[in-house]
């Protein structure tokens, strides 16, 4: 999988359209805007250089966007999707919060929730523990948790009896579900 980073994207571009675009080249497994950026996640690394090679400076909506290989170290993590995240938090403040628990490979926020990304998928568990149903800048952060894990979910639920602070385990849900045994 390889990792690209789109710039410059106009205000008008959806996920839709981004993953339309680059689906041409190959398999996409994730599309993200963050603003006027954005992520696209390619499985083959051939695919993702056809991509920078036909994309970059492609005119989207009469705007020419920057594509180019994500400078990222790419690096195992643990991606966590969170909810009901505070319109006047910031990237930095729901870093600082999740830093509690471990090294915070990414962190960003999109409209009101956000992905962050924990170097260690044990660090991932302890974050939802400790979090879960806890008020954070005036809200409950909320969500749900998903993957191949059933047992890690409904143990989840069971100890906070209403899920308020969850996450989607998106990769390392193998490591999860048995550090949750």
């Amino acid at each position: 999988m390889v990792k690209l980073f789109i710039g410059n994207l106009p205000r008008e571009a959806t996920e839709q359209e981004i993953r339309s675009l680059f689906e041409q080249y190959g398999r996409v497994l994730e599309c993200d805007i963050i603003k006027n950026y954005g992520f696209v996640h390619i499985e083959d690394k051939t695919a993702a250089e056809d991509a920078i090679r036909n994309l970059h400076h492609y005119k989207l909506h009469g705007v020419c966007i920057n594509v180019e290989a994500s400078k990222n170290k790419s690096k195992a993590s643990t991606k966590l999707h969170v909810g009901n995240i505070s319109t006047s938090c910031t990237n930095l403040e729901l870093r600082s919060k999740f830093e509690e628990y471990g090294p915070v490979l990414e962190c960003d926020i999109v409209k009101d929730y956000a992905f962050v990304h924990m170097e260690r998928a044990e660090d991932a568990v302890e974050a939802i523990r400790g979090l879960d149903n806890t008020e954070f800048q005036g809200r409950l952060f909320e969500g749900w948790t998903s993957g191949s894990c059933g047992a890690f979910t409904s143990k989840l639920c069971q100890a906070s009896r209403s899920v308020d602070f969850v996450f989607s385990m998106v990769s390392l849900m193998e490591i999860l579900c048995l550090s949750a045994a």
